[in-house]
């Protein structure tokens, strides 16, 4: 038979003897009744009260005797009676008979990637566009960009092939229970050269230099499959008749297309405009503001590994935080922190900054950061004769304050903690940060009072549950805006604009995701429902 084990607890330096002993010692059996182990998640346990760093495997193992011990008790224990992790069936792609239509996706980032490969497997042959440029052609844009300052607003750090997650730091995390989807990508990255601890780990991560290869290698892919993808290929509308989609515009030439999944990622703002101008269904969302906090790395790992800190088994450490809300202010929460990478500065439209984090597949550079956000809704924005649009306004606002008050250029406005939390600014920043374009700004002229009065109050018992980190060694830059999408493009059961058949909205942009996974795992349910219709 066939088992499934969980927390089965092994040193950093482990072999497959050393997972069936363990395996053995939990079911309460002879090493010599287990066969073939393999490792289907994987997850670093660091935790003080341990003696020193495990990893927690769940395993699944030949077990080869006809009944389990007494001591193999559920729920650590499992007979697998159904399909093994390999075998989960995920989506239901099936093929499709040769007809005229052909379905759109709009957006190259992960949701529209998988949904435009799930369509081609299944013969679809999707037209796939992006408004940017492609991997290779976008990098050196974004590096003038940081470089120099300027900003090509059609292809820039977020947009283009991979979406903003590009140039991020390639985190998998997934919370979705849909296992057999979640397999399915992993296994798609891998062949495509993602690292094979991206089929295990339980926060897996690439890298931004990694995935510069990885996607065009996925692009490939779709295109050997039947389908097309253009670059430098703008959204401008679409054109519904009696609340079906009949066509799309794209660089002012018109498309036929009665089915397009939507995945334009949570910065295309002219696209939202444009939705709201022809009367597709949208929504105003909560989403959250902030600052981005960076930290020595060095320092992060003593705080979670304590005296095993820069053992070569383990990896950069990373943090999540969380403070509650309190009377007198709001919830914060860590989010995107990226070990070992650097503070970068973001735009899409000229006059206007923003901030996000970054790490290379190795994760190796000195200091790490994660933004520190606040939640902001409809009852903090502005009024806007589309009031889904007024999300955007409250962004945009934040975003040309602190492109003013850092004088310019893209210069990133950035403050020492100690001088945040005393209300003054230091003439200079510490000498080595991450971001060379950081300039010293007071952040109450960009960020709203209750913003910055829940900072103050949760950043620095925040950074005690790090033991060890020193205040004065941290530093703030700002603003942290585009943490998720401030609306919704509102969507039926089945994924279908509620309002206008044959639109599919998808991913962040549609307000019906938060990271790269969950984005693509969005984008291929997408791409079933549309096969559905089809």
């Amino acid at each position: 038979m066939r088992l499934l084990v969980h927390q089965v607890n092994v040193p950093l330096s482990y072999d497959d003897p050393t997972i069936l002993q363990r395996v053995s010692r939990k079911i309460g059996c002879d090493s010599d009744c287990l066969a073939n182990p393999k490792i289907v998640r994987r997850s670093l346990d660091a935790r003080a009260r341990n003696p020193e760093p495990v990893y927690a495997l769940t395993v699944e193992v030949d077990f080869n005797l006809p009944s389990l011990p007494p001591s193999a008790t559920s729920p650590a224990v499992e007979i697998v009676t159904g399909p093994t992790e390999d075998e989960i069936p995920s989506t239901r792609v099936r093929a499709l008979p040769e007809t005229g239509i052909r379905p759109v996706v709009v957006g190259a980032g992960p949701a529209g990637l998988m949904a435009a490969y799930q369509l081609a497997i299944a013969g679809a042959r999707p037209l796939l566009i992006e408004r940017g440029d492609e991997a290779s052609e976008r990098a050196p844009k974004v590096a003038q960009f940081w470089n120099d300052g300027i900003l090509d607003p059609e292809s820039n750090v977020l947009y283009g092939e991979g979406g903003a997650g590009l140039f991020s730091d390639g985190k998998l995390t997934a919370r979705s229970k849909e296992r057999g989807r979640i397999r399915d990508f992993m296994k798609l990255l891998h062949t495509c050269g993602a690292n094979e601890n991206v089929l295990i780990d339980a926060e897996p991560h690439v890298g931004s230099d990694a995935l510069l290869t990885i996607v065009p290698r996925l692009r490939e892919r779709i295109i050997a499959t039947g389908g097309e993808v253009r670059f430098r290929s703008r959204l401008d509308a679409v054109i519904i008749e009696a609340g079906q989609l009949r066509a799309i515009v794209v660089n002012g030439h018109e498309i036929a297309c009665t089915h397009c999944v939507l995945a334009v990622g949570h910065s295309a703002r002219d696209v939202y405009e444009m939705l709201a101008n022809r009367g597709v269904a949208l929504q105003p969302k909560p989403f959250a503001v902030g600052v981005r906090l960076e930290i020595s790395q060095s320092a992060i790992d003593r705080a979670q590994y304590g005296r095993f800190a820069g053992s070569p088994l383990l990896g950069p450490a990373s943090f999540r935080l969380t403070r509650r809300e309190e009377e007198d202010v709001r919830s914060c929460y860590s989010f995107c922190m990226c070990p070992g990478g650097k503070v970068i500065t973001c735009a899409s439209e000229p006059g206007l900054l923003t901030t996000n984090g970054m790490s290379y597949s190795k994760r190796s550079l000195p200091l790490g950061n994660a933004a520190f956000l606040v939640p902001v809704g409809p009852a903090d924005y502005p009024e806007h004769a589309i009031p889904a649009l007024a999300g955007v306004e409250f962004q945009r606002k934040l975003e040309r304050d602190a492109f003013t008050a850092a004088g310019g250029g893209y210069k990133v406005p950035a403050v020492r903690l100690v001088d945040f939390l005393a209300k003054s600014v230091s003439a200079a920043l510490p000498e080595g940060g991450s971001c060379p374009v950081a300039v010293p700004v007071e952040f109450r002229t960009l960020l709203p009072d209750f913003v910055t009065t829940t900072l103050e109050k949760a950043i620095p018992p925040m950074l005690q549950e790090l033991y060890g980190v020193k205040l004065k060694d941290a530093v703030l830059y700002a603003p942290e805006t585009r943490s998720s999408s401030p609306l919704w493009i509102t969507r039926t059961a089945e994924g279908e604009s509620v309002n206008t058949r044959g639109l599919y909205p998808v991913g962040e942009g549609a307000g019906y995701a938060g990271g790269i996974v969950s984005s693509a795992i969005d984008g291929m349910r997408s791409a079933e429902h549309l096969l559905n219709t089809l």
